[in-house]
């Protein structure tokens, strides 16, 4: 598929509110290796910066580097790559980072406050946002993580169509996907998601409206309406985590899908979960976890007559351990799964398990740009939008609000970091007339990031 195709059917009925008007929405004025949540590279090293300030240009650069740097990554090895940051530079560089990066955590790993960082994720903006949010606290007595909402709305529709279709059959639940997800029935939510169950039991229309966003599907079980948060770190702040804009698109929903629900009684519908408990994901993964348990509970302490069998295995964010997971999910008899996480595990389980085996995979994170475009005879579904819109809100927040003229990106070299480092850097510079000087990739686990960054904040 075409870009511009999809800059259409993404951006359709945006009218004044698209890509062009976003200044007033921020207030202006997130292939090489195994993972992503969104992906990772060959760079790293052994070299240092000599934490020098050369006076300044007024935006944050010392050095004559980029007014910005683009950080793609996740948290684990971002620990050790902002450390090597603040240790070898001055710390004043505006940043920018994606979802991967948005973990509360960081910056009392890092010792640093990262005042300097900006931060872009996926917003949970649907109309029943507040609803998700009292369960979770009730149930963990605590805020909810970024991708939680997404990961509960992911749960709850694989829940309500396997429901409607009457049978842990894969082919017989993606018809479903969008008949209780997209507009045409009775409306519910997480609040009185029981009676959506009971509703699909009878083979009733479902209109369910999310947590994350209204969740219609697109023709290529995509979300058709997202929205951003802006954030930056503040300990001050409940979560760790203070959102400072949003920004919200809307599109048309759309795709194939069964023309009834059949619906049916006395049963058990088998939901399976593969999110990461470990590996670089494994802070943020635990929190989708624990919001992927609460619509299974909410059936099954309901006791009513349908009951959901719900068994989670560990994608440790990594490739092998996400198919050895999907394969056991499969084996166990589940025909629909609730992950993987990462694009960079959730494209080669899509492609190796779910569409060779019929199963219907919804990832509530997985947001790199090849997911869309994956020949999937329509088994792969996602509740988080693609890093289409993403790329383009961290170009438009760089130039908007960190007055960025030039940028460099340093990525993750994986198919989430590489395709959101481009979306960006052709964004900044065709949209925003910027200048990007760098694009340098690293990998996952090194014990030094010093060289890359050195790379990053250089003009040449």
């Amino acid at each position: 598929m075409r870009y511009d195709i999809e800059r259409r059917d993404v951006l359709k009925g945006l009218g004044a509110t698209g890509i062009a008007g976003l200044a007033g929405c921020i207030g202006g004025g997130g292939a090489g290796n195994d993972n992503e949540t969104s992906d990772t590279g060959d760079g790293s090293g052994d070299g240092g910066g000599d934490g020098t300030d050369d006076g300044g240009d007024g935006n944050g650069n010392t050095s004559g580097g980029p007014d910005v740097i683009n950080v793609i990554g996740y948290p684990e090895s971002g620990i050790q790559l902002f450390r090597d940051y603040y240790k070898s530079t001055d710390g004043k560089q505006k940043i920018i980072v994606p979802d991967g990066l948005r973990d509360s955590t960081l910056p009392k790993e890092v010792s640093n406050e990262m005042a300097n960082v900006t931060g872009t994720a996926p917003a949970a903006s649907g109309p029943n946002q507040k609803a998700f949010t009292d369960l979770y606290k009730d149930e963990y007595d605590r805020e909810p993580g970024v991708f939680n909402s997404h990961t509960y709305d992911a749960v709850a529709i694989l829940i309500l169509a396997n429901v409607a279709a009457g049978a842990n059959d894969g082919t017989k639940i993606r018809d479903q996907m969008r008949r209780v997800a997209n507009p045409g029935g009775q409306k519910y939510g997480p609040s009185d998601f029981v009676e959506a169950v009971k509703a699909a039991s009878r083979g009733e229309d479902i209109n369910y409206q999310g947590a994350s966003s209204v969740v219609d599907f697109d023709k290529m079980g995509d979300p058709a309406s997202a929205a951003y948060d802006v954030w930056k770190f503040d300990s001050s702040a409940d979560g760790g985590i203070k959102t400072e804009d949003t920004i919200s698109f809307e599109g048309e929903p759309g795709g194939e899908m069964a023309d009834s629900s059949p619906g049916g009684k006395n049963r058990t519908a088998k939901v399976g979960v593969l999110l990461p408990e470990t590996g670089d994901l494994g802070s943020t993964g635990s929190l989708m976890i624990n919001a992927a348990k609460i619509p299974v509970k909410q059936v099954n302490d309901a006791g009513i007559n349908i009951t959901v069998d719900s068994q989670v295995e560990d994608s440790q964010t990594t490739k092998t351990a996400s198919l050895s997971g999907a394969n056991a999910l499969v084996s166990a008899g589940y025909p629909a799964i609730c992950g993987p996480a990462s694009s960079g595990n959730n494209i080669p389980v899509s492609q190796q398990v779910y569409i060779k085996q019929g199963i219907v995979g919804c990832s509530p994170s997985s947001t790199a740009l090849t997911v869309t475009n994956l020949d999937d005879d329509d088994f792969v579904f996602r509740t988080a939008p693609s890093d289409l819109l993403q790329g383009k809100v961290m170009a438009q927040v760089s130039s908007e609000r960190l007055s960025g003229k030039t940028a460099s990106t340093l990525y993750v070299n994986n198919s989430y970091g590489q395709q959101l480092s481009d979306k960006y850097s052709s964004t900044f510079t065709d949209d925003y007339n910027g200048e990007i000087l760098q694009k340098v990739s690293f990998n996952k686990g090194e014990s030094s990031y010093s060289s890359v960054i050195n790379k990053a904040m250089s003009s040449n």
